[in-house]
């Protein structure tokens, strides 16, 4: 009973109810997607992202259904799109000339002009980021720039595992939106 009503706070934008289903189901969704990749860095990126896509779509669950059932589809359908998008990076059509170009190139190290792009997008990047709350861009630096897991960040900030991984989710779907704001 607990579950539907914390549902239907979730629903109405509580915050807390979203951190609540987001503890209650995680270690489901994540352990369901950790036996299919069988990684957990993929396991863990695919919770998140099923969480993220959940809570923007929590108004069309169908209370008809077992709620863990739904954000397993979910899961399931966001490794999928991952696995698409890694298949097709993978095979790229490339005529005999290509290829042959492919094979004579003798530097495959960056550019002085490929530096100076990621030089200026890292920049660019860390002004967006900038933008964001103090506790968010702490987050996002543990994460992506220091390289720490969840509970090493959960560690050192002195908060909570779930409170991290919610964090980040915000920080990230608050920076996706400032890139796009500015493009």
């Amino acid at each position: 009973m607990e579950i539907n009503s914390q549902i239907e706070n979730a629903k109405n934008g509580d915050q807390t109810a979203f951190t609540f289903l987001l503890n209650f189901y995680w270690n489901d969704v994540y352990g369901f997607m950790l036996k299919r990749t069988e990684n957990e860095t993929t396991a863990e990126d695919i919770t998140i992202e099923t969480f993220s896509k959940a809570f923007d779509k929590i108004a069309s669950y169908n209370p008809e259904f077992q709620f863990n059932t739904w954000l397993i589809a979910i899961a399931k359908n966001v490794h999928i799109d991952l696995l698409r998008k890694n298949k097709s990076s993978l095979f790229i059509e490339i005529s005999d000339d290509e290829n042959r170009q492919a094979y004579n190139i003798a530097d495959t190290s960056p550019s002085a002009e490929d530096e100076l792009i990621i030089e200026q997008n890292l920049s660019r990047l860390l002004q967006f980021i900038k933008v964001l709350k103090p506790h968010y861009q702490e987050v996002i630096q543990l994460r992506y720039f220091q390289e720490l897991s969840y509970q090493e960040i959960a560690n050192k900030i002195n908060e909570p595992l779930s409170n991290v991984k919610i964090k980040l989710l915000r920080a990230k779907k608050l920076l996706a939106e400032i890139i796009q704001e500015n493009r």
